[in-house]
């Protein structure tokens, strides 16, 4: 595989930003820097637009091979070695390509890397592609982890892609990932995100209720406002293709069965359905920090919140004019139908730091699509 050109978008620069702590998440303006210095590369200009206040869209590159099942390659073989392995055939994505449901992709993204000393990174699917049921991960070569990328890490990068719910149609240039940058190890406590819990309400929770245990734990909403209120959506079975590059132009009862609150009832999950929910709390994520949602401990229910989602800083920030924003949720039970119900606790939130507060924020001008959110489906389907 060839080398890929430098993006010329963004001058090299000699002093890297101003930082306020020696570890943490890279903001924008990091980012920024880490791609005139060459950490980032790509055949194509990377755009300003992909940059994000605290990460980086990935973009998919012109082919896709189909292949008889999901690989880690390990630390003795690259991923181009395992694809001649398991490859079952590829195809072009230049002019848009559908994938179908239950498949397995591996798809080469357009950005490398070449991090340094003290460097890694980490990976998530963007928010619409959970929303989607597009299950995505990030592969390296010699990779050991999905989604992770080990300090010092000079190659290509590769996204595994199965649609789970729909087909959808991709294209070069389609984005489904977001890739955060680090600098050292630092490691989120309890006992930080009580302190700044006290300082900024993270979730609207009273202040010292907050359920805080590996993380700050959020509920579900399925009573909502009253009884005629839709409280949930079901993906419908055997819908039609949905073109992930869209904006507001799918009808969303084609693709989705609302669910209205039954009073005391719960949702019983379906193994074979997928559902979107929403919190009962709003959330908060502070400017100089970044959010992940976990998975909740099975140990509780047969269930998980089915994508690790990734908050960026000024999400739902009060101070920004953001208040009241909600966390939705894609939700898959496990194996046997599991009953779920109002409140109950079904995924935790990890507040990570910024090296410094990013110069731009979510939802301030930059086309964020979920701000001020309450339950809402994916930003390809029209808004009621």
């Amino acid at each position: 595989m060839s080398e890929p050109a430098i993006a010329p978008l963004f001058a090299p620069q000699d002093e890297p930003p101003a930082a306020e702590h020696t570890t943490g998440i890279l903001p924008s303006q990091s980012l920024r820097h880490a791609i005139a210095n060459h950490l980032v590369q790509a055949p194509d200009p990377i755009l300003e637009e992909q940059i994000q206040p605290a990460s980086l869209d990935l973009r998919l590159g012109p082919q896709a091979y189909r292949v008889k099942a999901s690989f880690l390659p390990g630390r003795s073989a690259t991923v181009k070695a395992k694809l001649d392995q398991l490859e079952l055939h590829r195809f072009d994505l230049t002019g848009g390509a559908v994938l179908e449901r239950d498949c397995v992709y591996i798809i080469p993204l357009l950005e490398h890397l070449s991090l340094r000393k003290r460097i890694s990174a980490i990976a998530n699917p963007k928010s619409s592609t959970g929303r989607l049921d597009v299950f995505t991960r990030l592969i390296t070569d010699y990779g050991t982890e999905f989604d992770s990328v080990r300090e010092r890490y000079e190659g290509p990068l590769y996204a595994e892609v199965s649609p789970r719910a729909f087909p959808i149609l991709v294209r070069r240039g389609s984005r489904l990932m977001q890739l955060r940058i680090k600098r050292g190890s630092p490691t989120p406590s309890d006992s930080s995100m009580r302190e700044l819990h006290e300082q900024r309400p993270l979730i609207d929770a009273p202040m010292g209720m907050a359920d805080i245990k590996g993380g700050i734990a959020l509920s579900v909403d399925i009573d909502g406002a009253g009884p005629a209120q839709i409280v949930g959506y079901r993906a419908r079975k055997n819908a039609g293709v949905i073109d992930v590059d869209k904006r507001e132009f799918y009808d969303p009862l084609d693709f989705w069965e609302p669910m209205q609150a039954r009073a005391g009832r719960g949702i019983i999950l379906d193994p074979h359905d997928f559902y979107i929910l929403a919190s009962k709390e709003s959330i908060t994520i502070p400017t100089a920090y970044a959010a992940e949602m976990l998975a909740y401990d099975t140990s509780v229910g047969e269930f998980r919140v089915h994508y690790a989602g990734f908050f960026d800083p000024g999400f739902g920030d009060p101070e920004i004019g953001a208040a009241g924003t909600r966390a939705v949720l894609e939700v898959r039970s496990h194996e046997v139908p599991f009953l779920i119900e109002d409140g109950q606790i079904i995924g935790r939130l990890v507040y990570e730091r910024l090296i410094a507060k990013p110069d731009k924020l979510y939802g301030q001008g930059i086309g964020s699509s979920y701000q001020r959110q309450g339950l809402t489906l994916g930003k390809q389907f029209k808004r009621g």
